[in-house]
């Protein structure tokens, strides 16, 4: 099975505590910021783990008010 890519626009600020919270995960997924001044980011999803991802997405969303926007 391939790793799942999925793109985030999110706020700049926040690319760094994205990242620190989703590989707390160990090997749940890898962050990669694609381009620093438009602050995308791309999440690389273990097989598996896309519903994970996807309840911890949802969580930041609600739960900390942090704006993630697929692209």
């Amino acid at each position: 099975m391939e790793t799942i890519r999925k793109s985030y626009l999110v706020d700049k600020s926040r690319i760094s505590y994205i990242r620190w919270i989703v590989e707390s995960y160990d090997g749940m997924a890898i962050v990669s910021t694609v381009n620093q001044t438009e602050a995308v980011i791309e999440l690389k999803i273990a097989p598996g783990c896309e519903s994970m991802v996807d309840e911890l997405i949802r969580s930041l969303r609600v739960d900390e008010g942090i704006k993630l926007n697929p692209i």
